[in-house]
């Protein structure tokens, strides 16, 4: 484990190695198949994730019990923070294994007192932080101001190879298209 957690780590902010070591023995290993749901919308959740091997999604299903994809995560990046994933202790969404998941977790009142108490570990999860808000900013100004291309070309970009690797519906759901539309989308920009 020490080794993919610290290339997270060093990808985000990096700390030093007595920081990383502090992190690493409150560290839970935690395996998922794929489509396994890791975290369940309205369940209790109080865990940081890192996410050492395979690939995510959040979504939402809505009334209609439609999915919505709202965010993807690959080998060796952090899940979304605890405090921007629940409400009250209860997720907001769910979470689910696209392939076989290999994550590292801790308890968020553990993290909570390592931010407080060190401040390497109190600036990785500020930038961690940071980096969710620029993210989901992005995604929602892209929506609103991109055309359907140009989401995907964008997708591709921030995603590479994702696009070979995950069922193409919870892409559509995540650029806000349908299956169909997608399917043309692609047809389209190989031409």
């Amino acid at each position: 484990m020490n080794y993919l957690l610290s290339e997270i780590t060093q990808k985000v902010y990096p700390i030093s190695r007595t920081s990383l070591e502090i992190l690493e023995a409150q560290f839970e290993l935690e395996t998922f198949e794929k489509k396994d749901i890791i975290i369940r919308a309205k369940a209790s959740n109080n865990k940081e994730y890192f996410l050492l091997d395979g690939i995510c999604r959040s979504f939402l299903i809505n009334p209609l019990s439609e999915e919505t994809t709202l965010s993807f995560y690959t080998s060796n990046t952090v899940i979304s923070p605890f405090i921007t994933r629940t409400k009250e202790g209860k997720s907001l969404y769910n979470l689910q294994a696209l392939t076989k998941v290999k994550l590292a977790s801790i308890n968020s009142a553990v993290f909570a007192e390592m931010r407080i108490e060190n401040s390497e570990i109190r600036n990785f999860a500020h930038t961690v932080l940071q980096n969710e808000l620029i993210k989901k900013v992005d995604k929602e100004v892209g929506l609103a101001s991109l055309t359907a291309a140009e989401r995907l070309k964008k997708f591709r970009i921030d995603y590479p190879m994702l696009e070979n690797l995950i069922p193409h519906p919870y892409i559509a759901s995540y650029l806000g298209i349908t299956n169909i539309s997608l399917s043309r989308l692609r047809r389209n920009l190989k031409e």
